[in-house]
């Protein structure tokens, strides 16, 4: 088996992890208030807080994948037109709703 791979994410792999792990705990927390009958608007404002994090969590992966895998890297596609086509897919897949 050969090396780990570089990951956009790699040195801030901690971080991430830090930060998924509060996201995980937001969500927890947000299934604790429906069993309690919190008010409905309580909810949905921490729905939105949770959704926000995944956000700002995305856009770092974004933001690592552009700057380490883009330059072929990381295990990502040899041809750079490939590469671009992978990058806007995941981004597209990131903004669609």
């Amino acid at each position: 088996m050969g090396p780990t791979p570089t990951r956009g994410y790699t040195a801030s792999k901690q971080q991430l992890l830090n930060r998924l792990a509060r996201v995980e705990g937001q969500v927890r927390g947000v299934s604790r208030m429906v069993e309690e009958d919190r008010y409905c608007i309580d909810v949905l404002t921490q729905i939105a807080a949770v959704q926000a994090a995944l956000e700002k969590i995305a856009l770092g992966l974004v933001d690592g994948h552009v700057r380490v895998c883009m330059h072929g890297e990381g295990g990502a596609p040899s041809d750079p037109g490939e590469r671009m086509e992978e990058l806007m897919d995941a981004v597209g897949r990131l903004v669609r709703r």
